[in-house]
């Protein structure tokens, strides 16, 4: 399965935020509606600039307390975060996200931002791709006795 699939299946709608927004106003997209784990960080004409998630707010609220919701999402957001491409196979995705300990992926297509991709989306991609396999082995099985 490819990339595209899953934005396919979930969507392609990415919510952003600016990289001299405020914290609080980060936080008010992440609990939502929708509920989302990152909100990606543009600031640049094309592409993205970085990724403030759930992680990001917990740690910095740890070391600057309540002055860190007037902060600056660049001042906390993460930087130099991988991209896939729709393209890209779920195996590859997978193995991108587990070595570089990223939760969430954006996706990019000829420098555009498209969508992004969660850990969630990934395994739930190989779940349903695992099901689809252990169904057809059945059903052959099933065909030859």
């Amino acid at each position: 399965m490819k990339v595209e699939s899953m934005l396919r299946a979930k969507g392609s709608s990415v919510i952003t935020i600016q990289p001299w927004a405020t914290v609080e106003q980060a936080i008010s997209h992440l609990v939502g509606p929708p509920k989302i784990g990152a909100v990606v960080v543009t600031g640049v004409p094309r592409g993205y600039t970085g990724i403030i998630s759930e992680r990001d707010v917990v740690r910095e609220m740890r070391r600057h307390g309540i002055a860190l919701l007037q902060m600056p999402v660049s001042e906390v957001m993460t930087q130099h975060v991988p991209h896939c491409a729709p393209g890209d196979s779920v195996a590859d995705v997978m193995v991108k996200m587990t070595r570089t300990r990223h939760r969430h992926l954006p996706v990019l297509s000829d420098g555009e931002l498209v969508g992004v991709i969660s850990i969630g989306d990934v395994v739930r991609s190989r779940l349903d791709e695992m099901e689809l396999e252990a169904g057809v082995l059945r059903d052959l099985y099933m065909a030859r006795h």
